[in-house]
C-alpha cells in the first residue's frame, strides 16, 4: 500500500507540473496574440491624405467629405493637401468645387456657390471658363440642387457625373471629374434627402470618399 500512494503521489506531481506548464504556454500564447494586436491597432498604416491604401504611380491620392446638415463644411483633400475645409474657411452652403491642374496637381481655384439663396449664373460662368484637363472636385453643404437649372446640369454631367440631373434639395453628394473626360467618373456619391433615412433632422448622413486620380500624361 506504501508503494502505490507512493505511486499515486509522483502521478500527481507529474500531473500537476503539466498542467501547469501547459497553462504556462497558453498565456504566453494570449500575451503574444495580446501584444501583436495591441501594436497592430496602435499603429495603423495610413497614406496620403489618411488614405487607407496607398495609390499606383502616376495617381493622386484624394479624400473628400459632404457637408454635414447645415453645421459643418464640406473637406477635400488631394495628394495631402487640404485644399477646403471648414478650418481653412473657404466652404459654404451650395456646391463646393475646387479646380486642380490635371498634369502638375497644383491647386487653380477653390469656390462656393449658394444654390438656395443664391444666383446660378456665376457658378455657370466658371465651369464654362474651366480648361481642358482640369480636374474638378465637388461637394455639397446644407443644399446644392435647389437653383441648379438644366444648363448647370448639363455642364457638371459633361465634367462625368451621373447623377446630377436627379440632384434634389438638400441631398447629399460628392464628385471628381475632369474638363474633356469622355466618359462617366467613377469617382461620385450621392444620398436622398428623405425623412424615412436621414440621419439629421432634415438632412441625409455624410458622404465620404476616398481614391486614386489618374494624372494626365499628354
Amino acid at each position: 500500500m506504501v508503494r502505490v500512494g507512493g505511486i499515486l503521489k509522483i502521478a500527481a506531481l507529474v500531473f500537476a507540473f503539466l498542467l501547469a506548464v501547459s497553462l504556462a504556454f497558453q498565456l504566453l500564447e494570449i500575451n503574444l496574440d495580446f501584444n501583436l494586436n495591441s501594436v497592430i491597432s496602435i499603429k495603423p498604416l495610413k497614406y496620403k491624405c489618411g488614405m487607407s491604401k496607398l495609390c499606383p504611380a502616376g495617381h493622386w491620392a484624394f479624400k473628400m467629405a459632404s457637408g454635414a446638415a447645415s453645421v459643418v463644411g464640406p473637406r477635400i483633400c488631394l495628394d495631402d493637401k487640404l485644399l477646403m475645409s471648414g478650418v481653412k474657411n473657404n466652404v459654404g452652403r451650395g456646391i463646393n468645387i475646387a479646380l486642380i491642374n490635371g498634369k502638375t496637381g497644383d491647386l487653380i481655384n477653390t469656390a462656393f456657390f449658394d444654390m438656395w439663396g443664391g444666383d446660378v449664373a456665376p457658378f455657370i460662368k466658371l465651369v464654362k471658363e474651366i480648361e481642358d484637363g482640369t480636374i474638378v472636385m465637388m461637394a455639397s453643404f446644407d443644399d446644392a440642387a435647389t437653383k441648379l437649372n438644366d444648363e448647370a446640369r448639363k455642364l457638371i454631367a459633361d465634367l462625368g457625373s451621373s447623377i446630377v440631373s436627379t440632384l434634389g434639395f438638400r441631398d447629399n453628394w460628392i464628385f471628381v471629374g475632369g474638363k474633356g473626360i469622355k466618359t462617366k467618373s467613377p469617382f461620385e456619391q450621392h444620398i436622398k434627402n428623405s425623412a424615412g433615412t436621414n440621419k439629421f433632422e432634415g438632412w441625409p448622413e455624410v458622404l465620404e470618399m476616398e481614391g486614386c486620380v489618374p494624372q494626365r500624361q499628354d
